[in-house]
């Protein structure tokens, strides 16, 4: 069974000063594009291929999904939604969840997801390794 990766889209952009606040749906696209190789390879410690989530909220909620990336599209805050996919993953399934929200990552280990923060997955996209 493939890892289940779910990335809290607006945490992760708007860790990034990259101008994101300019153009929410552009940032949000530029990380799910960016998720795609993520899925068919994954990361140095997490075996691919992966199923990735990107949950996004607000001003992002129209983005389409893509190949390898689904999109989780929340109706108010991303928080609910994150932790109801992360549940779905079951018992047996390996569920890692990307957010520095410290209330939203206490509700993810409690479904039994593992956490990571926004720059463990930024410098993997920025910095990719080669060998994975």
């Amino acid at each position: 069974m493939r890892t289940l990766l779910i990335v809290d889209g607006a945490n992760v952009v708007g860790s990034r000063p990259d101008g994101w606040w300019r153009d929410r749906m552009a940032a949000a696209a530029r990380l799910r594009n960016q998720l795609v190789g993520v899925a068919d390879r994954g990361l140095p410690e997490l075996t691919g291929p992966l199923e990735v989530v990107l949950v996004v909220e607000g001003a992002a909620r129209g983005l389409p999904p893509t190949d390898g990336v689904r999109i989780g599209v929340a109706p108010g805050s991303g928080d609910d939604l994150i932790v109801e996919i992360a549940a779905e993953g079951g018992p047996d399934r390996r569920v890692v969840v990307v957010t520095a929200d410290r209330r939203l990552t206490d509700r993810v280990a409690e479904v039994g997801a593992q956490i990571r923060g926004p720059r463990w997955l930024t410098k993997q996209l920025t910095d990719p390794v080669s060998d994975f």
